[in-house]
């Protein structure tokens, strides 16, 4: 590890620092039975700390692509408090050892909920809303509300964990890009694209433009998805439609939106709160990002029904925003972080955060 990183970890308050044996002593060792969740950055386990709390200690593998930029990342959300993220607790650093403690969160991933059929049954209406609630809220306090400034790069159901309430918990911020100063500075160009094809937004997929709207255009992806019950990926391997997004337009344009609405919530549901989802969700896939919304109108839109939104257009397709396969080569010899892509719209992720 570089002095910088060191330098960076001396300024932390000491109450942030886990020592090794008590974390071996809380996951007994990183033993299998403890172990909840695995990627490519190493191994998420179950743990309980002396005084009882339980935690998801992720720990890094030596091989781990995560460098010390990502960790230093990873590591300022101690920083973040908001009841809609998944709290870093601290983390350890002995030797070649990383490891992050995590608040354990009961109830795995939204993912799960969306992908099983027995799990479905639990999401009602009500509660779809309240987690889409809970995402908007969580995201505009990373863009907006928050001391840093960060752009989360991946935001999908897997990476949204719901605690024994159903209250959702916006995870995995290795590959957060995080910046300081106010919202006017929140933007940049990049060669190294890391997310995943089928929630990234086409501008930066393709141009590796970066800012608080490629976020925007994750959650609309993700706001369908909660609407619908399928996930984006999947829909476009068994419809006739190119995705989601095409499938949504259409119906909004043939004026049958609830068309798209999961079968399974039946007739329980608010027609005007599931209507106002879709508009909201047609607004943040638009292929302009000038012409998506700030996630604090978001925000504003799913708890006001006095503001009148704006009439959506036709929304981007997320597949004609996958790079080049020059683009894709050249990127993988020359950044080995592009594990992180997946070209068949998948990106492995741990129950945890990386």
């Amino acid at each position: 590890m570089g002095d910088s990183t060191r330098n960076y970890f001396t300024c932390q308050e000491e109450s942030l620092h886990f020592d090794l044996a008590t974390i071996e002593a809380a996951t007994n060792r990183f033993s299998n039975e403890k172990k909840i969740g695995q990627g490519g950055f190493g191994v998420v386990y179950k743990g309980t700390l002396p005084n009882g709390q339980e935690i998801a200690a992720k720990r890094l593998s030596r091989s781990s692509l995560q460098g010390d930029i990502e960790f230093k990342n990873e590591a300022a959300l101690v920083a973040l408090q908001h009841r809609n993220l998944v709290r870093l607790l601290g983390f350890c650093l002995e030797g070649a050892k990383r490891i992050f403690g995590y608040e354990f969160i009961p109830n795995s991933s939204l993912d799960r909920f969306l992908c099983d059929h027995e799990n479905q049954a639990e999401l009602d209406w009500a509660t779809r809303y309240q987690i889409i609630d809970g995402i908007a809220g969580g995201v505009k306090y990373m863009h907006e509300d928050s001391n840093l400034r960060i752009i989360h790069r991946d935001l999908k159901a897997s990476n949204v964990l719901l605690d024994d309430e159903m209250n959702p918990k916006i995870s995995d911020f290795g590959m957060a890009k995080i910046f300081h100063g106010d919202q006017s500075q929140v933007d940049s160009t990049t060669e190294r694209i890391v997310g995943t094809y089928g929630y990234m937004a086409p501008e930066y997929a393709m141009y590796g433009e970066l800012s608080v709207k490629s976020d925007v255009f994750s959650f609309g992806v993700l706001l369908l998805e909660i609407i619908s019950g399928t996930k984006n990926t999947s829909y476009c391997q068994s419809q006739d439609d190119d995705d989601l997004l095409s499938y949504a337009w259409k119906n909004w344009k043939n004026q049958t939106p609830f068309l798209i609405l999961d079968p399974k919530l039946g007739d329980l549901y608010s027609r005007n709160e599931v209507q106002r989802c879709i508009h909201i969700a047609l607004l943040c896939v638009q292929e302009n990002p000038a012409d998506r919304p700030s996630m604090a109108s978001v925000v504003l839109w799913l708890n006001s029904y006095s503001v009148t939104l704006a009439l959506p257009r036709q929304p981007a397709s997320v597949f004609l925003g996958s790079p080049s396969p020059d683009r894709l080569r050249h990127q993988l010899y020359s950044d080995l972080s592009t594990s992180s892509i997946s070209m068949n719209n998948y990106l492995i992720t741990e129950i945890y955060p990386r």
